[in-house]
């Protein structure tokens, strides 16, 4: 990889997002894939207390349940290993979800209210105090804040002529984004058929060298852009820590 890089997003959300990276090599952009998954650290819930517990559910089936419960994770205020306490008080006849979760901390919180925790008869309640630790996916997969992050080649379309116009004409699934004139086009906008888009042509596709557009989604518990920042500064920090091994 070279400092002549480029990013250009061709869609953009706190949770979702893809863009296109030029001027990296496989081996980077897989970098990137997998440490937006394991070395991105986020808090989630490890040790839970419980206080009471009548409802139809064992401890460690609600421990499980809760342990997947996203949490806002603010970048730079915890180091590895910090815990959060959450505590969680409902009685029925109702349901428990997410929100009801009570953080000691304004910055820790659930990343959505109605993930529903377990749904709770007359005279049942449910009292527990949880604790939240900051840990990466390389030690647990509840830790992973990317939950879907993959990449593929930006592919380029290539019109070589008319198609025999007695020849049957068959679908040409391709998925991703090509690019066209300078513009970026996802498949999705042509049902993902280039027949559709290029109706009676013949066509070759390329992949462009050193391009790549990535599709990425969080659970809530980090933005898109911060996910990718950290990621690509873990990265930065291990080849530092190597340049110096290296020179001792």
């Amino acid at each position: 990889m070279t400092e002549d890089y480029e990013v250009e997003f061709i869609e953009r959300g706190d949770r979702h997002a893809r863009f296109l990276v030029r001027g990296v090599t496989p081996a980077f952009a897989n970098g990137i894939r997998r440490a937006i998954i394991a070395d991105v650290p986020t808090l989630s819930i490890d040790t839970v207390r419980m206080v009471e517990n009548s409802s139809v559910m064992f401890d460690e089936q609600l421990g499980l349940r809760l342990g997947l419960v996203p949490l806002t994770t603010p970048l730079g205020e915890f180091e590895e290993g910090d815990t959060v306490t959450l505590s969680l008080d409902v009685s029925g006849p109702s349901t428990a979800y997410s929100g009801d979760l009570v953080s000691s901390d304004g910055m820790v919180q659930p990343a959505d209210d109605n993930i529903p925790i377990i749904d709770l008869k007359d005279d049942q309640r449910l009292e527990l105090e949880a604790d939240a630790v900051l840990s990466t996916g390389k030690d647990h997969a509840k830790h992973q804040g990317g939950v879907a992050v993959g990449y593929r080649h930006l592919q380029r379309v290539e019109v070589l002529g008319d198609s025999d116009e007695y020849g049957e004409e068959e679908t040409n699934i391709l998925r991703g984004v090509i690019e066209e004139d300078g513009e970026l086009v996802p498949t999705e906008e042509f049902d993902h058929d280039l027949t559709n888009r290029y109706p009676g042509k013949e066509i070759e596709v390329h992949d462009v060298p050193n391009a790549f557009v990535f599709d990425v989604d969080t659970d809530g518990s980090l933005t898109v852009d911060e996910i990718v920042t950290a990621a690509a500064a873990s990265i930065s920090d291990r080849a530092d820590e190597l340049e110096q091994a290296v020179q001792l």
